[in-house]
């Protein structure tokens, strides 16, 4: 794989350094960085579940990669997508879904969003919709109190492992009494 100037790439391995290196790539608070590394030590004690099938359990998660981006930051609109993206969204259908239904849209590559997109209407109803990351920082008194909570990482050893080096996810509000249809 080739990166750019502006890309970020950790290499292989699942360690404390793999952990903090996609928490200063992403220029998060120090809090989200102790989550993450909570969620790490969780992941290292915890065993596999037992709904794990038997070829997954050899699993090597020092041979993986965790965090790989090209430093795209998610474009608003579609027009400004890089090309190499746009082709993949939309062999994925992801545009013409968009414009024909759906209230909004984010699309990931790699490892961060590079489109997000949010019906106007909603927007001037107070609806936000933003990556996690997004959700966290800006919105933390909406947002935090329900980070994580349906699926702690302490319900298994996948969702450790998900909360440790998670660097995508949407955040969405709705106001109260505001309908969305």
């Amino acid at each position: 794989m080739r990166l750019s100037a502006a890309s970020s790439d950790n290499g292989f391995g699942l360690n404390e350094a793999t952990v903090r290196f996609i928490s200063e790539t992403k220029r998060e608070p120090p809090e989200l960085l102790q989550f993450r590394l909570n969620a790490l030590k969780i992941f290292k004690d915890l065993p596999l579940p037992d709904w794990v099938p038997p070829e997954l359990h050899d699993v090597d998660f020092d041979r993986m990669r965790y965090y790989v981006a090209e430093g795209q930051k998610p474009q608003r609109r579609w027009e400004d997508v890089p090309e190499n993206i746009k082709t993949t969204f939309e062999r994925l259908g992801v545009p013409e879904k968009e414009r024909a239904f759906l209230a909004g849209v984010e699309a990931q590559f790699d490892s961060e969003a590079a489109y997000a997109k949010m019906q106007e209407y909603l927007e001037n109803k107070g609806v936000i919709f933003t990556d996690s990351r997004e959700g966290l920082c800006t919105y933390g008194e909406l947002f935090k109190p329900y980070f994580s909570k349906i699926v702690p990482p302490t319900d298994n050893r996948f969702a450790a492992l998900n909360s440790a080096v998670f660097s995508g996810g949407s955040f969405v509000y709705v106001p109260k009494n505001v309908k969305v249809q």
